[in-house]
Protein backbone atom coordinates (compact mmCIF):
# COMPACT_ATOMS: atom_id res chain seq x y z
CA UNK A 1 0.00 0.00 0.00
CA UNK A 2 2.61 2.58 0.86
CA UNK A 3 4.32 2.00 -2.41
CA UNK A 4 1.00 2.74 -4.70
CA UNK A 5 0.06 5.83 -2.02
CA UNK A 6 3.77 7.43 -3.25
CA UNK A 7 3.47 7.14 -7.10
CA UNK A 8 2.02 9.74 -9.02
CA UNK A 9 1.13 7.68 -11.81
CA UNK A 10 -1.43 5.91 -9.07
CA UNK A 11 -3.24 8.90 -8.07
CA UNK A 12 -3.41 10.53 -11.88
CA UNK A 13 -5.04 6.40 -12.60
CA UNK A 14 -7.50 7.48 -9.72
CA UNK A 15 -8.40 10.80 -11.28
CA UNK A 16 -8.78 8.99 -14.46
CA UNK A 17 -11.21 7.05 -13.12
CA UNK A 18 -12.98 10.26 -11.79
CA UNK A 19 -12.84 11.90 -14.93
CA UNK A 20 -13.43 8.96 -17.11
CA UNK A 21 -16.94 7.99 -15.25
CA UNK A 22 -18.44 11.47 -15.37
CA UNK A 23 -18.34 11.56 -18.89
CA UNK A 24 -19.40 8.35 -19.12
CA UNK A 25 -22.43 8.57 -17.11
CA UNK A 26 -22.90 12.13 -18.60
CA UNK A 27 -23.05 10.54 -21.63
CA UNK A 28 -25.01 7.69 -21.22
CA UNK A 29 -27.74 8.87 -19.30
CA UNK A 30 -28.16 11.82 -20.94
CA UNK A 31 -28.59 9.74 -24.25
CA UNK A 32 -31.43 7.79 -21.81
CA UNK A 33 -33.10 11.20 -21.01
CA UNK A 34 -33.29 12.83 -23.99
CA UNK A 35 -36.78 11.18 -25.48
CA UNK A 36 -38.33 12.45 -22.43
CA UNK A 37 -38.34 16.20 -24.00
CA UNK A 38 -41.63 17.41 -25.49
CA UNK A 39 -41.20 17.21 -29.59
CA UNK A 40 -41.14 20.75 -31.10
CA UNK A 41 -44.30 21.02 -33.55
CA UNK A 42 -46.29 18.44 -31.96
CA UNK A 43 -45.97 18.13 -28.10
CA UNK A 44 -49.16 15.95 -27.37
CA UNK A 45 -47.01 12.94 -29.54
CA UNK A 46 -45.89 10.96 -26.41
CA UNK A 47 -42.45 8.94 -27.34
CA UNK A 48 -41.26 5.74 -25.62
CA UNK A 49 -37.43 5.07 -24.99
CA UNK A 50 -35.47 3.79 -27.61
CA UNK A 51 -33.62 0.89 -26.00
CA UNK A 52 -31.01 0.14 -28.90
CA UNK A 53 -29.78 4.07 -28.96
CA UNK A 54 -29.57 3.66 -24.95
CA UNK A 55 -27.77 0.64 -24.87
CA UNK A 56 -25.17 1.81 -28.00
CA UNK A 57 -24.38 5.29 -25.91
CA UNK A 58 -23.81 2.74 -22.91
CA UNK A 59 -21.42 0.90 -25.15
CA UNK A 60 -19.91 3.67 -27.28
CA UNK A 61 -19.39 5.76 -24.21
CA UNK A 62 -17.74 2.80 -22.27
CA UNK A 63 -15.54 2.23 -25.16
CA UNK A 64 -14.24 5.69 -26.15
CA UNK A 65 -13.19 6.28 -22.52
CA UNK A 66 -11.41 2.74 -22.37
CA UNK A 67 -9.40 4.04 -25.71
CA UNK A 68 -8.94 7.68 -24.09
CA UNK A 69 -7.89 6.66 -20.22
CA UNK A 70 -7.02 2.85 -20.40
CA UNK A 71 -3.72 3.57 -20.58
CA UNK A 72 -3.76 5.20 -17.75
CA UNK A 73 -6.21 3.53 -15.23
CA UNK A 74 -7.05 0.65 -17.04
CA UNK A 75 -10.51 2.42 -17.81
CA UNK A 76 -12.67 0.19 -15.09
CA UNK A 77 -15.71 2.80 -14.71
CA UNK A 78 -17.15 0.23 -12.87
CA UNK A 79 -16.53 -1.71 -9.33
CA UNK A 80 -17.90 -4.52 -10.76
CA UNK A 81 -15.01 -4.58 -12.90
CA UNK A 82 -12.76 -4.06 -10.65
CA UNK A 83 -13.38 -6.49 -8.08
CA UNK A 84 -13.21 -8.80 -10.98
CA UNK A 85 -9.79 -7.74 -11.51
CA UNK A 86 -9.16 -7.48 -7.58
CA UNK A 87 -10.10 -11.38 -7.46
CA UNK A 88 -7.99 -12.13 -10.29
CA UNK A 89 -5.21 -10.96 -8.64
CA UNK A 90 -4.52 -7.72 -11.14
CA UNK A 91 -4.59 -4.71 -8.38
CA UNK A 92 -4.34 -4.65 -4.95
CA UNK A 93 -7.25 -3.81 -2.71
CA UNK A 94 -6.16 -0.44 -1.53
CA UNK A 95 -6.03 0.45 -5.47
CA UNK A 96 -9.62 -1.35 -6.41
CA UNK A 97 -11.03 0.45 -2.80
CA UNK A 98 -10.13 4.58 -4.48
CA UNK A 99 -11.03 3.13 -7.63
CA UNK A 100 -14.30 2.43 -6.47
CA UNK A 101 -14.46 5.59 -4.27
CA UNK A 102 -13.51 7.58 -7.20
CA UNK A 103 -16.03 5.87 -9.93
CA UNK A 104 -19.22 6.84 -7.42
CA UNK A 105 -18.03 10.48 -6.69
CA UNK A 106 -17.72 10.49 -10.84
CA UNK A 107 -21.11 9.17 -11.01
CA UNK A 108 -22.60 11.58 -8.46
CA UNK A 109 -21.27 14.51 -10.22
CA UNK A 110 -22.02 13.66 -13.49
CA UNK A 111 -25.87 12.68 -12.50
CA UNK A 112 -26.34 16.18 -10.30
CA UNK A 113 -24.63 18.47 -13.41
CA UNK A 114 -27.07 16.42 -15.62
CA UNK A 115 -29.85 16.92 -13.13
CA UNK A 116 -29.45 20.52 -13.83
CA UNK A 117 -29.23 20.36 -17.54
CA UNK A 118 -32.57 18.38 -17.72
CA UNK A 119 -34.18 20.79 -14.41
CA UNK A 120 -37.24 21.61 -16.98
CA UNK A 121 -38.41 17.70 -16.91
CA UNK A 122 -41.28 17.10 -15.21
CA UNK A 123 -41.00 13.82 -12.75
CA UNK A 124 -37.00 13.60 -13.04
CA UNK A 125 -35.27 10.75 -12.09
CA UNK A 126 -32.10 10.83 -13.75
CA UNK A 127 -32.06 7.10 -15.44
CA UNK A 128 -32.65 5.52 -11.55
CA UNK A 129 -32.81 1.39 -11.74
CA UNK A 130 -36.02 0.37 -10.79
CA UNK A 131 -37.82 -3.38 -11.04
CA UNK A 132 -40.16 -2.95 -13.98
CA UNK A 133 -44.03 -4.06 -12.95
CA UNK A 134 -43.91 -7.84 -12.74
CA UNK A 135 -40.45 -8.48 -11.86
CA UNK A 136 -40.01 -8.95 -8.19
CA UNK A 137 -36.49 -8.68 -6.56
CA UNK A 138 -35.55 -12.07 -6.90
CA UNK A 139 -35.66 -11.96 -10.97
CA UNK A 140 -34.65 -8.11 -10.99
CA UNK A 141 -31.25 -9.79 -8.79
CA UNK A 142 -30.65 -12.87 -11.28
CA UNK A 143 -30.60 -10.26 -14.51
CA UNK A 144 -28.22 -8.01 -12.73
CA UNK A 145 -26.03 -11.26 -11.87
CA UNK A 146 -25.59 -12.22 -15.66
CA UNK A 147 -25.56 -9.00 -17.51
CA UNK A 148 -22.81 -8.50 -15.32
CA UNK A 149 -21.15 -12.16 -15.73
CA UNK A 150 -20.76 -11.65 -19.20
CA UNK A 151 -19.48 -7.80 -18.93
CA UNK A 152 -16.79 -8.90 -16.82
CA UNK A 153 -16.17 -12.49 -18.03
CA UNK A 154 -15.08 -10.04 -21.59
CA UNK A 155 -13.16 -7.37 -19.55
CA UNK A 156 -10.81 -10.66 -18.49
CA UNK A 157 -11.06 -12.83 -21.50
CA UNK A 158 -10.14 -9.62 -23.69
CA UNK A 159 -7.26 -8.29 -21.52
CA UNK A 160 -5.32 -11.64 -20.62
CA UNK A 161 -2.14 -10.76 -21.96
CA UNK A 162 -1.72 -15.06 -22.22
CA UNK A 163 -3.81 -14.78 -25.61
CA UNK A 164 -1.82 -14.17 -28.54
CA UNK A 165 -5.15 -14.58 -31.03
CA UNK A 166 -7.22 -11.60 -29.86
CA UNK A 167 -6.45 -8.98 -33.07
CA UNK A 168 -9.57 -6.98 -32.81
CA UNK A 169 -9.85 -3.69 -30.36
CA UNK A 170 -10.45 -4.75 -26.57
CA UNK A 171 -12.30 -1.16 -25.81
CA UNK A 172 -14.78 -1.80 -28.44
CA UNK A 173 -15.36 -5.70 -27.51
CA UNK A 174 -15.80 -4.47 -24.12
CA UNK A 175 -18.05 -1.73 -25.01
CA UNK A 176 -19.93 -3.99 -27.30
CA UNK A 177 -20.46 -6.24 -24.00
CA UNK A 178 -21.86 -3.32 -21.99
CA UNK A 179 -24.25 -2.66 -25.11
CA UNK A 180 -25.24 -6.54 -24.84
CA UNK A 181 -25.84 -6.28 -20.97
CA UNK A 182 -27.93 -3.19 -21.54
CA UNK A 183 -30.12 -4.90 -24.78
CA UNK A 184 -30.99 -7.88 -22.36
CA UNK A 185 -31.64 -5.60 -18.98
CA UNK A 186 -33.48 -2.41 -19.39
CA UNK A 187 -36.82 -3.93 -19.80
CA UNK A 188 -36.38 -5.86 -17.00
CA UNK A 189 -34.30 -3.61 -14.17
CA UNK A 190 -33.56 -0.50 -16.50
CA UNK A 191 -29.84 -1.75 -16.37
CA UNK A 192 -27.67 -1.32 -13.46
CA UNK A 193 -24.32 -3.93 -14.16
CA UNK A 194 -22.64 -0.84 -12.40
CA UNK A 195 -22.73 -0.32 -8.95
CA UNK A 196 -21.60 3.54 -9.42
CA UNK A 197 -23.99 4.32 -12.18
CA UNK A 198 -26.75 3.01 -9.81
CA UNK A 199 -25.65 5.00 -7.30
CA UNK A 200 -25.30 8.54 -8.57
CA UNK A 201 -28.96 8.28 -9.59
CA UNK A 202 -30.14 6.90 -6.80
CA UNK A 203 -28.57 9.79 -4.50
CA UNK A 204 -29.62 12.78 -6.46
CA UNK A 205 -33.02 11.43 -7.36
CA UNK A 206 -33.06 10.42 -3.39
CA UNK A 207 -34.86 7.44 -4.25
CA UNK A 208 -33.30 4.24 -2.78
CA UNK A 209 -35.97 1.79 -2.85
CA UNK A 210 -34.35 -1.73 -4.08
CA UNK A 211 -31.16 -0.03 -4.53
CA UNK A 212 -29.25 -3.21 -3.00
CA UNK A 213 -29.84 -5.22 -5.66
CA UNK A 214 -28.05 -2.77 -8.22
CA UNK A 215 -24.67 -3.51 -5.75
CA UNK A 216 -25.45 -7.08 -4.87
CA UNK A 217 -26.34 -8.29 -8.02
CA UNK A 218 -23.47 -6.87 -10.04
CA UNK A 219 -20.38 -7.86 -7.59
CA UNK A 220 -21.91 -11.61 -7.66
CA UNK A 221 -22.02 -11.32 -11.10
CA UNK A 222 -17.76 -9.99 -11.19
CA UNK A 223 -16.85 -12.37 -8.70
CA UNK A 224 -18.56 -15.23 -10.42
CA UNK A 225 -16.97 -13.72 -13.55
CA UNK A 226 -13.62 -13.57 -11.89
CA UNK A 227 -13.80 -17.19 -10.42
CA UNK A 228 -15.07 -19.32 -13.47
CA UNK A 229 -12.11 -17.68 -15.58
CA UNK A 230 -9.37 -17.83 -13.76
CA UNK A 231 -10.02 -21.04 -11.92
CA UNK A 232 -11.84 -23.18 -14.76
CA UNK A 233 -11.55 -21.58 -18.23
CA UNK A 234 -7.98 -20.28 -17.87
CA UNK A 235 -6.33 -21.17 -14.77
CA UNK A 236 -3.18 -18.80 -13.49
CA UNK A 237 -0.67 -20.35 -12.67
CA UNK A 238 0.30 -17.97 -9.86
CA UNK A 239 0.27 -19.13 -5.91
CA UNK A 240 -1.70 -17.51 -2.85
CA UNK A 241 2.06 -16.05 -2.12
CA UNK A 242 2.40 -13.93 -5.36
CA UNK A 243 -1.75 -13.02 -5.05
CA UNK A 244 -1.43 -12.21 -1.59
CA UNK A 245 1.62 -10.05 -2.07
CA UNK A 246 -0.41 -8.28 -5.45
CA UNK A 247 -3.25 -7.57 -3.03
CA UNK A 248 -1.44 -5.97 -0.46
CA UNK A 249 1.52 -3.71 -2.80
CA UNK A 250 0.36 -3.88 -6.28
CA UNK A 251 1.51 -5.47 -9.27
CA UNK A 252 5.46 -4.06 -9.33
CA UNK A 253 4.96 -4.05 -12.94
CA UNK A 254 2.81 -1.20 -12.63
CA UNK A 255 4.95 1.62 -11.70
CA UNK A 256 8.18 2.61 -12.97
CA UNK A 257 10.85 2.45 -9.63
CA UNK A 258 13.06 4.95 -10.81
CA UNK A 259 10.51 7.07 -11.22
CA UNK A 260 7.33 8.62 -12.70
CA UNK A 261 7.97 8.85 -16.77
CA UNK A 262 5.06 8.26 -19.20
CA UNK A 263 7.07 5.13 -19.98
CA UNK A 264 5.15 3.40 -16.37
CA UNK A 265 2.35 4.18 -17.42
CA UNK A 266 -0.35 1.58 -16.21
CA UNK A 267 -1.74 -0.53 -18.75
CA UNK A 268 -5.20 -1.22 -19.81
CA UNK A 269 -4.35 -5.22 -20.32
CA UNK A 270 -3.87 -6.71 -16.80
CA UNK A 271 -0.29 -7.84 -16.00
Amino acid sequence: MASEFKKKMFWRAVVAEFFAMSLFIFISIGSALGFSFPVVGNKTSTRSQDNVKVSLAFGLSIATMAQSVGHISGAHLNPAVTLGLLLSCQISIFKALMYIIAQCLGAVVATAILSGVTSSLPNNLLGLNALSDGINAGQGLGIEIIATLQLVLCVLATTDRRRNDVSGSAPLAIGLSVALGHLLAIDYTGCGINPARSFGSALIANNFENHWIFWVGPIIGGASAALIYDFILAPRSSDLTDRVKVWTSGQVEEYDLEGDDMNSRVEMKPK
